[in-house]
């Protein structure tokens, strides 16, 4: 597994799932005991450590759930719910279209898109980068800014608030990598 797809898979994963999700634990106790910083490949040590500071998955619950879970919750997940975001069939055929396996989940939440863009980093198919673009372009970055504001203006804890700062640094840092990739991917195709 790439940096790219990591990164990805750590934040989908912090967002897609419940702080209790037993499938979460191993990733809390690597961020508990310090040892995220060793595998992260960005720049991001100081976000990490506060990570690390707030990082109880059991205190963490109440905060996931008042900012995320329910009708009445303070930060909707998915993008169909944000004036610039794309509608839950859309992102879905888009998926689809590139081979990924869907459950019933939506499709639009700001967690399963990063866990998407890992994916397509995975499978690594010929129009990889042109499709990690448009999920970043089309589905991703019209709405992510304004849910990891209200993240951060909502979060109860340092932990949720951390993670929408780490994610912004990260998100911008992953898409100036794609930028770079399909640059020399153009200039390769120039070459040939």
């Amino acid at each position: 597994m790439n940096e790219f797809s990591i990164i990805c898979r750590v934040i989908g994963s912090l967002f897609n799932r419940q702080p209790q999700d037993p499938l979460l634990a191993p990733l809390f106790t690597l961020i508990r005991e310090g040892k995220l910083q060793q595998h992260w490949p960005l720049e991001q040590d100081e976000l990490l450590a506060r990570l690390r500071q707030h990082c109880d998955p059991q205190a963490l619950t109440a905060d996931y759930n008042a900012l995320f879970v329910g009708s009445d919750c303070r930060v909707p997940l998915c993008g169909s719910q944000w004036k610039d975001g794309p509608t839950e069939a859309e992102v879905r055929n888009f998926l689809q279209q590139r081979g990924m396996p869907l459950t019933e989940a939506p499709a639009d939440s700001f967690g399963a898109l990063l866990l998407a863009a890992s994916w397509l980093e995975d499978q690594a198919q010929e129009d990889e980068i042109a499709a990690q673009i448009a999920l970043f372009d089309e589905f991703l970055l019209p709405w992510c800014g304004a849910f990891l504001g209200k993240v951060e203006a909502h979060a109860a804890s340092g932990f949720y608030r951390t993670l929408a700062a780490l994610s912004r640094e990260a998100l911008q840092a992953m898409r100036e990598e794609l930028a770079e990739a399909e640059e020399e991917e153009n200039e390769d195709d120039a070459d040939a």
